[in-house]
């Protein structure tokens, strides 16, 4: 069984934090390329004007949070424990402990073939 300390909650905590964080900001974030507003009569720039610092903030904001999703992540990878070695450890501690099956009481029926 892993156990799992402080550190491990704390970092998974903020690991779900960035992540929801990541997931609000660039669906608040507006496109950068007309795509297919152009077809459907024009984009939103000439419209509502120009991009407001907010945008450029939120660009920012969602580039290091990235990076810090990313440290956290490889933070947690590289400390995770081995789980192979692990199970190597148990299955090496009870390697006296043999399970067989129970014995069995088949009959074969009999050979109801004639040799010619």
């Amino acid at each position: 069984m892993i156990q799992l300390g402080v550190f491990d909650y704390v970092l998974g905590g903020i690991l779900l934090l960035a992540a929801v964080f990541i997931v609000i900001v660039v669906l608040k974030q507006e496109s950068k390329s007309s795509g297919m507003g152009a077809v459907s009569g024009g984009s939103s720039e000439t419209f509502f004007g120009k991009k407001k610092g907010n945008e450029k903030l939120l660009a920012k904001l969602t580039t290091i949070i990235g990076i810090v999703f990313v440290v956290i992540v490889l933070v947690i990878y590289i400390k995770q424990p081995d789980i192979n070695k692990q199970s190597d450890d148990y299955f090496e501690q009870n390697k006296d402990v043999v399970t067989t099956a129970p014995a069995t009481t088949e009959t074969k029926p009999a050979d109801t073939s004639t040799a010619a």
